[in-house]
């Protein structure tokens, strides 16, 4: 079955090596930065796109004989409230785009609670994920009354690797302001942004949270 999924679910570059951190990225461009000799999945945009990559090459991971050690996804992420930018670990992740109390007065239960990445009672940073790219003041501001941060990729990322078992951080580079402005934003700084990124990526693989 696996034969069937999109180019994306292959590393966009390195070798899988079991016990050693995965880095996991949206797209090409986020990643140009970073050392050739890291494993890189590109996973593709949206959270469909991040949960078969993921889970496609996780699987490649078993078969090999184990686990990455950590699941490291980089990337950007709009800024829901005023004053964010720089770079953002993310304590918790939420899913924005779902019907979350309609299904749950249905079946009984949230099928995509909240998953918090860290042990704080309070987290400081949390990311709201949808298939959405958000370009829109009203949007932002609902968001915003529950999240700092918007993207369309890290609840899937942290989903997939919570059911595997493997140790996850969510490190989002603020790149607009979640407005109207927000695609030009985006695109005009992504040279500057892919930079940070690597700059980033280093510092977390060199962290002895993510050493094996």
């Amino acid at each position: 079955m696996t034969e069937n999924l999109p180019d994306q679910s292959r590393l966009h570059r390195g070798e899988i090596v079991p016990g050693k951190p995965l880095i996991v990225v949206a797209m090409a461009s986020e990643a140009s930065g970073i050392d050739q000799d890291s494993p890189v999945l590109l996973t593709g945009i949206g959270r469909i796109n991040a949960t078969l990559a993921l889970t496609d090459c996780l699987h490649h991971y078993l078969r090999l004989g184990g686990l990455p050690s950590a699941i490291i996804n980089i990337g950007t992420a709009g800024a829901l409230r005023p004053g964010l930018s720089g770079l953002h670990r993310v304590d918790r992740v939420l899913l924005h785009d779902f019907s979350h109390s309609a299904v749950a007065a249905l079946t009984g239960s949230d099928e995509y609670p909240p998953i918090d990445l860290s042990d704080t009672p309070a987290p400081s940073v949390t990311l709201a994920t949808g298939d959405t790219f958000v370009e829109d003041a009203d949007t932002r501001d609902r968001l915003a009354e529950d999240a700092h941060l918007v993207d369309m990729e890290g609840y899937a990322v942290a989903r997939v690797a919570q059911s595997f078992g493997v140790p996850v951080q969510l490190l989002k580079l603020v790149s607009d302001a979640a407005d109207s402005s927000a695609g030009n934003s985006w695109e005009r700084e992504l040279p500057r942004l892919s930079r940070e990124l690597a700059a980033h990526t280093r510092k977390a693989l060199e962290a002895p949270e993510s050493s094996a």
